[in-house]
């Protein structure tokens, strides 16, 4: 993807939630952007941060079907959550505490969202390519989530 290509995705964004805030349209419509913009996906959308139960629940996603519920600090996206940092992982059959809820999957990044003191939840998207993802996508979907994160209450 040109950096046009990702210059435009974070430009529909804004103007796809103008006045929009509504949290799982807006995560459901981003999701679809994302999955439709970059190429060599099989899943990309939420896990939202469930104060009540102190895990991550499945949102609104594009994809194969995902786990429901995933711990903090355990896998590649419990971790971006407990850590508030963006990882990117070229071979998630490596990292640690690896969740495998799709077998296809070989490459993730996660990218967490925050709007103020408040932590939402991530942005999780998954290739079955490995080292798939660039820094350049990482500048790319922090920006994302940045917007996203103007068109959230």
């Amino acid at each position: 993807m040109s950096e046009t290509e990702t210059s435009l995705m974070n430009q529909q964004l804004d103007a796809l939630l103008y006045e929009e805030t509504n949290l799982i349209a807006n995560l459901a419509n981003a999701s679809a952007l994302v999955n439709s913009t970059y190429d060599d996906l099989n899943w990309a959308g939420f896990y939202l941060f469930n104060e009540t139960t102190g895990e991550l629940d499945l949102g609104p996603f594009q994809g194969k079907v995902a786990c429901m519920h995933i711990k903090i600090g355990a896998g590649v996206v419990g971790t971006a959550f407990k850590d508030q940092q963006i990882h990117r992982v070229a071979n998630v059959h490596e990292f640690p505490g690896h969740i495998a809820c799709d077998s296809a999957s070989n490459a993730e990044i996660v990218v967490p969202i925050t709007k103020g003191d408040h932590q939402i939840g991530v942005l999780d998207i998954d290739s079955p390519s490995l080292d798939r993802f660039t820094a350049d996508n990482e500048q790319e979907l922090a920006e994302f989530v940045k917007i996203l994160v103007q068109h959230i209450d």
